[in-house]
């Protein structure tokens, strides 16, 4: 599960918390928090095209080492000014064999839910030939649901009406990796 907020004050890590808890409680899923704010990656700075693999910097080839010991990916990220944060694309770009073939969504959220921010993201992840699963959600978090330090007041209620959707991910993402070791 990817943390695709590295603002400071992010309430990104405490949702992606909250969704790998359920996942735990609900599938047989194993999943681990990837924090891009931990992995630290530069703006992209390899000088060539990230299909040839050529890695030149340290911090490129130890991305493309996490990712590859992933088989599925669920992204976590608020919608910014009508996208996807930076960062996240970032990170996207880094990388693209490594992404193919693998099942993903995402858990998009924002005042309005995030959805012009999941059109952009599944564009991208077609383009990077992952297979994109049928369920992703859109959450919305309104400024009634964060307290005066700008973090959610009562995650599980903010969260909970997505449950029964994040199990229907955690359905999509075992039947997509079901035929992988």
């Amino acid at each position: 599960m990817v943390i695709g907020s590295t603002r400071p004050t992010r309430i990104c890590g405490g949702i992606a918390t909250w969704v790998r808890d359920r996942l735990h409680q609900d599938s047989d899923l194993g999943c681990e928090l990837v924090d891009l704010a931990e992995i630290a990656l530069p703006f992209l700075d390899e000088p060539v095209k990230a299909a040839a693999q050529q890695y030149e910097h340290e911090h490129t080839r130890a991305w493309s080492e996490l990712v590859q010991g992933y088989h599925g990916f669920l992204f976590v990220f608020p919608q910014y000014n009508w996208g996807y944060p930076g960062v996240l694309k970032n990170a996207l770009d880094y990388l693209y064999r490594e992404w193919h073939d693998r099942p993903a969504s995402l858990l998009t959220y924002g005042t309005r839910g995030g959805g012009k921010a999941a059109e952009q993201f599944i564009s991208v992840l077609h383009g990077l030939h992952m297979r994109v699963l049928d369920t992703h959600i859109e959450a919305v978090v309104t400024d009634q649901d964060l307290g005066p330090d700008g973090q959610l007041r009562d995650l599980d209620r903010t969260l909970r009406p997505y449950r029964a959707r994040l199990r229907k991910i955690g359905e999509e993402l075992a039947e997509a990796l079901s035929g992988r070791e």
